[in-house]
């Protein structure tokens, strides 16, 4: 037992956290409606850090543009890789859960004028990302959130 509890730590501190990796992201959000579901497309971009090998925190915008409205989404974002890198180098294929909160914008345009409201958001979801070289992440993820919406995109990454 004394060999093992000398040896874990060790390796342990031999996975070395992933460099900062800054993503763009375009795809379609669905908003709940009287008469089913709006749907409406997206882009946006998101950074983020690894705080270990496995957890990474960063911010999120996205920008969405509808017919006489738009919606602005500011997130910050908490990301757990579920498999964690081989012998400290990075998986290939690494699917993830996530969680964010910040605030959601409604701009919309009215004969009398525009109106904008603010109010606080959340998402939740996963994904999956695959690495394309050493630098280069490509990857799908959905997600949940509040305002009410489903959201299914997918983002290209690049490592600093």
């Amino acid at each position: 037992m004394v060999v093992l509890v000398g040896v874990l730590p060790a390796k342990a501190a031999a996975q070395e956290r992933s460099r900062p990796v800054a993503e763009l992201s375009a795809g379609w959000l669905g908003f709940p409606d009287d008469g089913g579901t709006v749907s409406e497309g997206m882009f946006g971009g998101a950074v983020r850090w690894y705080l270990s090998p496995r957890l990474s925190v960063g911010p999120e915008a996205i920008w969405v543009n509808g017919r006489d409205h738009s919606h602005f989404v500011l997130t910050g974002n908490v990301i757990f890789d579920v498999l964690s890198p081989a012998s400290g180098k990075p998986r290939s294929v690494t699917p993830f859960l996530l969680a964010g909160g910040g605030m959601f914008q409604t701009r919309e345009t009215f004969l009398r004028g525009d109106y904008t409201s603010t109010e606080g958001a959340f998402t939740a979801g996963g994904g999956v990302r695959v690495r394309a070289t050493d630098r280069v992440i490509f990857g799908l993820e959905s997600r949940i959130g509040w305002e009410p919406h489903l959201r299914v995109n997918g983002f290209v990454g690049v490592q600093f």
